[in-house]
């Protein structure tokens, strides 16, 4: 593939069948951006409980020749300021042998377009770990911008 050739990549929601895929990219993010081992049972009821319940949200794949080389999760927001919906991106992953290459570029025009065309929703929005210049700079090409908020957080 050649550099930034979207038109070689097809994007569609995900199914039931690509699970497994879904599962071990999750487990290769986590342990590739934050060194964190995940239980494989855990995500992929997960995994799963997404695939098959509209109110969690949705997956999102990209295929090239029938290879599954990138995904990200779309989970919603009711925003009552705006009577709508935020999209948030989440769970980016793109295979190491098919990054810079516009697999993540598909992936986001995807999500984009079907967004704007739903009707009730209002933006689309992402975190993205502070030290990750790569991944910020992809998202500013495409027309995000940082903004005023810093997040908190507490796990149980």
């Amino acid at each position: 593939m050649t550099s930034d050739s979207t038109e070689n990549i097809g994007v569609r929601r995900a199914l039931q069948i690509d699970a497994e895929h879904i599962s071990d990219f999750n487990i290769a993010m986590a342990l590739e951006t934050e060194g964190k081992p995940l239980d494989s049972e855990t995500v992929r009821g997960g995994v799963r409980a997404v695939l098959s319940r509209n109110d969690l949200g949705f997956y999102v794949v990209a295929e090239h020749r029938d290879e599954t080389v990138g995904q990200l999760l779309i989970t919603y927001e009711w925003s009552d300021w705006r009577n709508a919906f935020f999209w948030w991106i989440q769970s980016v992953y793109v295979a190491p042998e098919y990054r810079h290459q516009g697999v993540y570029k598909a992936l986001h025009e995807y999500v984009s377009k079907a967004a704007g065309s739903q009707g009730d929703v209002c933006g689309i929005r992402l975190y993205v770990d502070k030290d990750n210049k790569i991944a910020q700079g992809v998202y500013a090409r495409l027309g995000m911008s940082e903004t005023n908020y810093d997040m908190y957080e507490i796990e149980f």
